[in-house]
């Protein structure tokens, strides 16, 4: 909207990412080599000194602060215009993101004045996205070490190239909050039949398809079920929910969704399909491939192929043994036993979730929203944020709520007693956050006139029937 006489116009423009490279300051430590510490640089086409000089600047400062705090290497650095963020994954190997300030954009005298937002970025919720980024990549690759036994710097750069040249496509700087700290897994709530019914299926499963080392189990993106480490599942969670599904939500969408195999006399209709690999089980020519995942990667590493199978609204991933090629006569295997009976469960879970809706009354739309996370189980819940969709996790409240959420969890975690604290927002708004023995749970209320008493009061009602108080007993 235009404001009268052009003088008040202002533009906010997002956070951008501004670069984002990868060195090793062992591989250059001559003076005139130091373009061989560079193992990865975006945007590649920034002029060769430039690099040289950005990679050398960030060592300087990475050493500079070693002298002041030997074990807490810097983590972040505060400019005017921008933020840089060092995470060090491995030893000696640096990753740096470098994030532009939000910028507000007025206009004096008809020619642009840029005002750079300083305090806006959140340092835990960026240098959050930067593990991550290490994460995602060594899910799908292993270690920079490993690339590095596999065949030097030359494999670990073509590596990191392919990788993150699609990767830093889908970091979606301007909508990153507090859910990116906790990077949290949502669990799907279940009934103890229907979870025993999972339970079964998996078992039956792996037994039927012996080669499986680990399943897990999802429905409507939610989590019920996963075999793997804690710590495997919430980086592999992560990249089904905001990269996998959403690719393939589109056909769906446009109602090519029926059953299969529907012309088969006494099949069940079968709704089953692979998301990763073949694509057409009658081709005889179909591809098996299926992407390669690591786990395990601190004792063990284990090297995985990742199927994942599904029908309608259940997803289950099966990981098999790198070493053993799946073959066409496998995939046509596990859709003949796995396809009818994921369409039966599928559609019982998606009756007994019914059921337990209707029994717990009609959700209205409640005073206030929240965010929970518990550290133990990496069990998120946010009543926040509307589905991701594949670009972006829609926050539905200001930024500003946002960024005070992400202040409380800063506070929090500075210390390790549980404790509480209540902010005064804008005008309607109070915000709520508690934090007892690893669970946090963010509250934003909108209630006008309220005072603290009533604030407190609401959110005791929000534990009692959401939590079963399994919270803060006052």
């Amino acid at each position: 909207a235009a404001a009268a006489g052009g003088a008040g116009q202002e533009k906010q423009l997002a956070p951008t990412l501004l670069s984002f490279f990868i060195y090793n300051p062992k591989l250059g430590p001559k003076e005139g080599e130091e373009e061989k510490k560079i193992l990865f640089y975006h945007p590649n086409e920034v002029e060769k000194n430039e690099k040289i000089r950005n990679v050398g600047l960030c060592e300087a400062i990475v050493q500079f602060t070693r002298t002041f705090s030997p074990t807490k290497p810097a983590k972040s650095l505060h400019t005017q215009k921008n933020r840089q963020f060092f995470h060090e994954p491995e030893e000696n190997f640096w990753m740096v993101m470098v994030v532009r300030n939000p910028i507000i954009e007025k206009h004096k005298d008809g020619k642009p004045v840029y005002e750079y937002q300083e305090e806006e970025l959140l340092d835990k919720v960026y240098s959050s996205v930067l593990q991550q980024c290490y994460s995602m990549y060594k899910l799908f690759n292993g270690t920079f070490l490993k690339a590095m036994e596999d065949g030097g710097v030359k494999v670990l750069k073509e590596r990191l190239e392919k990788f993150f040249h699609r990767y830093l496509q889908t970091l979606h700087l301007q909508s990153c909050d507090l859910l990116d700290v906790f990077c949290g897994i949502s669990f799907f709530p279940l009934d103890k039949m229907t979870y025993l019914k999972i339970q079964s299926f998996i078992n039956r499963m792996e037994e039927s398809l012996n080669i499986v080392k680990y399943t897990a189990f999802l429905y409507n993106d939610q989590l019920i079920w996963s075999g793997l480490e804690q710590d495997d599942m919430r980086i592999l969670y992560k990249y089904l929910t905001t990269s996998l599904f959403p690719r393939h939500m589109e056909p769906e969408l446009a109602g090519r969704d029926s059953p299969i195999r529907a012309e088969m006399p006494g099949n069940l209709q079968h709704y089953g399909r692979f998301l990763t690999g073949p694509l057409n089980l009658n081709d005889p020519e179909a591809k098996c491939r299926f992407p390669k995942i690591f786990v395990n990667t601190d004792d063990t590493y284990e090297e995985l192929h990742l199927i994942v199978y599904k029908a309608m609204s259940a997803a289950v991933c099966f990981m098999i043994d790198a070493s053993i090629p799946p073959t066409l006569e496998f995939c046509r295997k596990l859709d003949s036993i796995v396809g009818p009976q994921l369409t039966v469960l599928a559609s019982d879970i998606c009756e007994q979730y019914n059921i337990n809706k209707r029994i717990s009354g009609a959700e209205k739309e409640p005073q206030f929203k929240f965010i929970y996370f518990n550290h133990m189980n990496l069990a998120e819940k946010s009543t926040i944020h509307m589905r991701k969709t594949p670009s972006v996790s829609l926050a539905s409240v200001h930024p500003d709520l946002m960024k005070i959420l992400g202040d409380i969890n800063s506070d929090f975690s500075r210390v390790d007693e549980d404790e509480e604290i209540i902010v005064k927002a804008m005008s309607d708004y109070w915000v709520v956050g508690k934090k007892s023995d690893q669970r946090e749970l963010y509250v934003i209320l909108n209630q006008k006139n309220a005072n603290l008493i009533e604030v407190n009061e609401e959110v005791k009602k929000l534990c009692a029937t959401q939590f079963n108080n399994i919270f803060f007993l006052d």
